[in-house]
């Protein structure tokens, strides 16, 4: 009798633990709700005081908070995937939601792309999968005369997410990690620190009508990214993907004046609702990115800024590996 009772002892743990490995990971409960506006009085007040952004991703080891966010950019954050690499519906990237979700007891921060993707599976029924094909990219080549730019005395560190916020600062959690800026609103300037991946500050200037973009201890790989993320943020997140195709090592400083009204074309082109003008040509021979509509403001568009650093932007395919959406509800199920 004894030995039957410990069987089956046996047989309800090995079960318990067989169930608990199947158990996807998910947040201890979860609400979603359309976004509202996006409160400007807030937004300026929040860039002011520092603290956490009142949008994008904030998320610890007790709470992960998800505000403002179109469906695109969250399936980016569960998948650990970059924003051009998520193919789905067009909608997908203007509908917004909010979703405040309570870790489990003993998670961290870094099971939350993993309940996020459970959650996103449960209330938008979302099914996806993996593909690799040749996709249009522009590829960062080095130019005639050889790369311009002054090579970095320091090496980009990790963000410390122990230490405390300065008055002003403000951090946020982006697809590759922790994200800290601080912005200046009075004077249209900010400075992003993305870790390893080097910092990135701009700021505008009326009287040239340019904005000033410098890069500090990035890599080749680190740059590429950052005019990635410029030109996905511009397009709506439909923005091509910057490839390194240097083959240049090291970290590098480096500065570019870009024409606002380049800016603002490459915005129009890709749909965004900006007054003042329509889309801007292409240069279909290049990069495809277009060029200022303004000349007199005198500042170069993003192609000519590149090239004066000794580097093109060339329209090349290569090999990108996709997330493809099967199926998603543009409605999540009630909370």
């Amino acid at each position: 009798m004894q030995n039957t009772f410990r069987k089956l002892t046996l047989c309800l743990v090995l079960a318990a633990v067989g169930a608990f490995g199947q158990t996807k990971p998910s947040f201890e409960v979860a609400t979603i709700k359309p976004a509202a506006p996006l409160d400007q009085a807030k937004l300026v007040a929040a860039m002011q005081a520092g603290g956490k952004l009142p949008y994008g991703a904030n998320v610890d080891a007790h709470r992960a908070e998800y505000t403002y966010l179109d469906l695109k950019t969250l399936v980016s954050l569960a998948y650990g995937v970059k924003l051009y690499q998520v193919s789905g519906p067009d909608w997908m990237a203007t509908t917004r939601f909010d979703i405040i979700a309570i870790m489990p007891e003993g998670a961290s921060k870094d099971d939350a792309p993993k309940m996020l993707r459970s959650l996103l599976a449960d209330r938008f029924q979302l099914t996806t999968h993996l593909s690799s094909a040749e996709h249009p990219v522009l590829a960062l080549v080095v130019g005639k005369g050889g790369p311009k730019m002054k090579a970095s005395e320091q090496a980009p560190v990790a963000i410390d997410e122990t230490v405390p916020l300065k008055p002003g600062e403000l951090t946020t959690q982006g697809p590759d990690g922790p994200i800290r800026m601080t912005v200046n609103a009075a004077t249209g300037s900010a400075v992003v620190d993305m870790g390893l991946k080097g910092k990135m500050s701009y700021k505008m200037n009326a009287g040239a009508k340019s904005m000033q973009m410098d890069f500090s201890m990035t890599t080749m790989g680190g740059f590429a990214d950052m005019l990635t993320q410029i030109f996905s943020q511009l397009g709506g997140g439909s923005g091509r993907q910057v490839v390194d195709m240097t083959g240049i090592k090291g970290n590098y400083e480096a500065s570019l004046e870009v024409s606002l009204a380049d800016l603002l074309n490459m915005a129009r082109s890709a749909g965004m609702d900006i007054p003042g003008g329509g889309p801007a040509g292409g240069d279909p021979g290049n990069s495809g990115v277009g060029v200022a509509a303004d000349p007199s403001g005198g500042a170069a568009s993003m192609t000519e800024a590149v090239q004066s650093l000794g580097l093109r932007l060339e329209s090349r395919k290569a090999v990108v590996e996709q997330l493809i959406v099967d199926h998603v509800e543009k409605a999540p199920t009630e909370n």
